[in-house]
């Protein structure tokens, strides 16, 4: 099943709140964009709808932390509890859009420094943030671990939907570790930067480890013709 629509030209792309359109500019074409992928991702699979997805990217720049972003935003909306959760240990940005501090996060819930409770930050109903928190020295190791694992049945059982933000694929192994943890991943791409290898190379490295691979997100799809970018979204394989 496929959704396209159409995304006014003209954002700031160093502001990154103001990239939070589905809370700044709800009624906007890109925000109709984002519901439309909740709605696909509410309607498919009903005998057992994924519930943790991760969002990931074949390279950086290409816009996943925005779609995960904007993606639990329309989701709360929707009433359905939602947790983002920023596991891109390498370069964490979500604390960014929401104006956050990144303080205590994912890392310091596994160190038994803090509590999930006490890490967790409320945007808005419906809607928590669980940032990266202090930064490791051994992402990888740390998201393989048991307790890690622990983690994510605990907000498993929590929440409706849990969105995790990971790094991108063709940097470290991350994306792949947690591609085995999760109940699907969403691929993003950029249609003006992502090359036809790295995308390639992503889905195989997601489907070497089993991942089950929901669709792709392309975002900043020019039209000469009227000026627009469209977020075009795949369902399925």
């Amino acid at each position: 099943m496929r959704r396209l629509q159409q995304v006014r030209r003209g954002e700031d792309a160093n502001n990154l709140p103001r990239r939070l359109v589905t809370a700044v500019e709800p009624s906007s074409p890109a925000s109709e964009a984002y519901r439309s992928i909740r709605t696909n991702l509410l309607y498919s699979l009903v005998d057992s709808p994924p519930r943790v997805i991760l969002l990931t990217s074949a390279g950086p720049g290409e816009g996943k932390s925005t779609t995960c972003a904007n993606l639990g935003v329309v989701l709360a909306q929707a009433g359905l509890s939602t947790l983002l959760m920023d596991c891109d240990f390498r370069k964490p940005v979500l604390h960014k859009y929401f104006e956050l501090r990144n303080f205590r996060g994912v890392t310091d819930v596994l160190a038994g420094q803090c509590s999930l409770e006490e890490a967790q930050h409320e945007i808005q109903p419906g809607l928590k943030v669980l940032l990266v928190g202090s930064i490791p020295p051994n992402p990888a190791e740390l998201l393989g671990s048991r307790r890690f694992g622990e983690l994510l049945d605990e907000v498993r059982q929590e929440f409706d939907y849990v969105l995790i933000d990971a790094s991108p694929v063709g940097a470290v192994t991350d994306p792949a570790i947690l591609g085995s943890q999760v109940d699907g991943v969403l691929l993003v791409l950029d249609a003006q930067s992502t090359r036809k290898g790295a995308f390639r190379q992503a889905q195989r490295s997601m489907e070497g480890v089993g991942a089950n691979l929901l669709g792709i997100v392309m975002n900043n799809v020019k039209s000469s013709r009227d000026g627009y970018y469209r977020y075009d979204y795949t369902y399925g394989q």
